[in-house]
């Protein structure tokens, strides 16, 4: 046996380098994925999000609701979206997601508060993450003290010296014990089905490829778009499977609500299953290898997991890491499954979520199927 020779370890190391050179996309990867990681870790993730889109409805125009607004905007947390006529257009706002907050100010504010009687201005949060509003909620217990701190002088001075002016009632909706499982045991049916439909089908189609068998099968009478639907079929019984039993777990095991929207919730299923599959579909034939076709698979699902909403209040991101969320499918699906679980949303509520995945299944299936003929032909 010979001793080390490092004229021989650097002739490895040669070849080393120029085999990874020769595969870019491998190499691309590996000097991309910290990159992302360190700009959304650095940038995008924010656990204490502020300027939340907040709905009031002021039943009366006074120099003291106005100065309640006030305050809440000055605080950061909340930005006024609107201004709405009724309880009813109120309710809409929040259950659809239009607004975070809703505030309430009665009618008789101002006529209570001259004769201290305290009244109370109702604050209605959307708390099926209770993350996305913590802070801000935590914020409206110095609003009492603060809101009316230069309207109530002469003699309504009293007013605000001896106690609060008014009170702040908080309604968390949807989730008022602010569980967190909730809101992570839904949004795992997103990640979840990602990470098995994407990868799973972009691992088969690529195994396939590079065993020839693929080329064999289009050597038959099959058409290729027989052979394409008879191979991603089998994968929606998987995806249906794992969403059936994700949902008995989540009632069972997390007791988390069931609150209705079955109809809107079972065409967002169906759709992100058949996006999912599709877009599995296409890394297979852009990947030479079931290496590049995991480090691809993988690429997407890191962005779906930060900036969708799962892990992260979606609110608190920067503005151009939620248009990047928009773009992913992820997101929008998170929106449907809560909002039908946690809200009740039906088809009415969810149909901009329900388009996006429309429009990214259409988008998929074309990219899909061209790249397929280029690659196969």
């Amino acid at each position: 046996m010979t001793g080390l020779s490092w004229t021989r370890v650097l002739a490895v190391l040669i070849k080393e380098f120029k085999q990874l050179t020769r595969d870019r996309l491998t190499y691309a990867m590996m000097l991309a994925i910290p990159v992302v990681q360190l700009t959304l870790f650095g940038y995008a993730i924010n656990t204490e999000p502020r300027h939340l889109p907040t709905a009031v409805l002021s039943q009366e125009d006074s120099r003291y609701a106005r100065a309640i607004t006030a305050a809440l905007k000055n605080s950061l947390y909340f930005d006024f979206v609107g201004e709405v006529r009724s309880p009813a257009d109120l309710d809409l706002m929040i259950r659809r997601g239009d607004a975070q907050f809703a505030v309430t100010i009665p009618g008789d504010f101002s006529r209570r508060v001259a004769l201290g009687d305290k009244p109370q201005v109702l604050v209605e949060a959307d708390a099926t993450d209770p993350s996305a509003t913590g802070g801000a909620v935590a914020a409206l217990a110095a609003l009492p003290d603060q809101a009316l701190a230069h309207d109530l002088k002469g003699a309504l001075a009293a007013r605000g010296q001896a106690s609060a002016p008014f009170d702040v009632v908080v309604h968390r909706r949807y989730n008022p014990e602010a569980i967190t499982s909730y809101n992570i045991v839904p949004g795992l049916l997103g990640i979840i089905l990602s990470l098995t439909l994407v990868m799973m089908t972009a691992l088969s189609v690529t195994r396939e490829t590079e065993r020839g068998t693929m080329e064999t099968l289009l050597s038959t009478p099959l058409e290729p778009i027989e052979v394409m639907v008879g191979k991603l079929a089998p994968y929606v019984m998987v995806g249906l499977i794992q969403t059936a039993i994700i949902l008995v777990m989540a009632a069972v095991l997390f007791h988390v609500p069931m609150a209705g929207g079955w109809l809107g919730m079972t065409v967002g299923v169906g759709l992100f299953i058949t996006g999912s599959l599709a877009l599995g579909f296409l890394i297979s034939t852009v990947a030479r290898s079931q290496l590049q076709a995991m480090q691809m698979s993988f690429f997407y699902i890191l962005p779906s997991i930060l900036l969708s909403g799962f892990m992260f209040p979606f609110r608190g991101m920067p503005a151009w890491a939620q248009w990047i969320g928009e773009a992913i499918p992820v997101t929008h699906f998170l929106r449907v499954v809560r909002g039908s679980l946690l809200k009740g949303q039906g088809p009415g509520d969810q149909w901009r979520e329900l388009l996006a995945l429309l429009a990214f299944v259409c988008a998929v299936t074309a990219l899909a199927m061209a790249r397929y003929r280029r690659t196969l032909d």
